[in-house]
């Protein structure tokens, strides 16, 4: 068995191969089992690891990593792999591979090809419902949703916070979210945004005194809301393409897009240039003066209310 394993995800990718590998292991035992990297190992190590016989085990598996690293290995991958000893089962894990090279046709046409890729927010949503299913508990879909709002988009991080809601309770709430996890900066900025720009000044005010009460600093906070800015500057100038394609070209998440879309419609482009050129007003006053840059923050929020 030649198994190749790819893809940016790379919470995916990890969570197969130590499937496989502590099923492979469990029956055949720690002895059966080579690990070498591309990256490490010399052409004649892996040759080796590749040819030669199980030791004191009928079967053998190899795992070996970014064999695309190994330039030697990639230019005779092809004649090796089709004289892989039946005895040995072998697991390719190679995180990026370039399409155009036969190396990667090769593995795409002759090896079991499993390309792990980068889930967006609705994807991981789903996978947490399926997640806390195998775990024995529940969570809904619109509640997966909120964690993952509340979180963010790392699969390994967002594997922790359910562990750790599921212990807790084996049925996830919206309740349960907000008593036991912490928001993001980032995800808490953007719905500081949007409570400013939809009037709800008292929510926005609480969020933003919520973030300087977790020892979130005045820059940090300048910074992501310009981040949040860029994006929306990039949707007023995308000339109504679509999210995915804005997202595509600005190398953002199509999620993070879809998510600004909301308050991106309800402004014009010379709007969010003001707003943009407010903020670092704020900015260059708060290096060059004397102010209390809490005060000015707390304004700007409350002048977006007015959009």
């Amino acid at each position: 068995m030649i198994l190749t394993l790819t893809g940016e995800n790379a919470f995916g990718l990890k969570q197969q191969l130590d499937l496989l590998v502590n099923q492979f292991l469990h029956e055949h035992g720690d002895l059966a089992l080579e690990r070498l990297d591309g990256e490490e190992s010399d052409f004649l190590r892996i040759s080796e690891a590749l040819t030669s016989l199980p030791f004191l085990a009928n079967k053998k598996m190899v795992v070996l990593s970014r064999g695309s690293a190994n330039k030697k290995f990639v230019e005779v991958a092809e004649k090796l792999l089709n004289e892989l000893p039946e005895t040995t089962e072998l697991i390719i894990v190679e995180p990026k591979l370039d399409k155009r090279s036969s190396y990667y046709k090769f593995l795409k046409k002759q090896t079991d090809f499993q390309e792990h890729a980068p889930l967006d927010a609705g994807g991981i949503s789903r996978w947490l419902v399926i997640k806390a299913k195998e775990q024995g508990g529940t969570i809904s879909l619109r509640d997966a949703q909120y964690l993952v709002e509340r979180v963010g988009l790392s699969q390994q991080l967002l594997a922790i916070e359910l562990d750790k809601l599921l212990l807790y309770s084996n049925s996830v709430s919206h309740e349960v979210i907000d008593l036991l996890t912490e928001a993001a900066p980032q995800s808490t900025v953007f719905q500081l945004l949007e409570s400013a720009f939809a009037g709800r000044t008292e929510q926005a005010l609480r969020l933003y005194d919520e973030q300087r009460a977790q020892n979130v600093e005045p820059p940090q906070i300048v910074a992501m809301l310009a981040w949040q800015l860029h994006v929306l500057a990039l949707i007023k100038t995308g000339n109504d393409r679509g999210a995915d394609t804005i997202a595509a070209e600005a190398k953002l998440s199509p999620y993070v897009v879809r998510k600004s879309l909301t308050i991106a419609n309800r402004l014009s482009a010379s709007e969010v240039r003001r707003l943009v050129a407010d903020l670092l007003q704020i900015d260059l006053r708060s290096k060059r003066q004397s102010i209390d840059i809490d005060d000015a923050l707390k304004n700007y929020l409350l002048k977006l209310s007015t959009y």
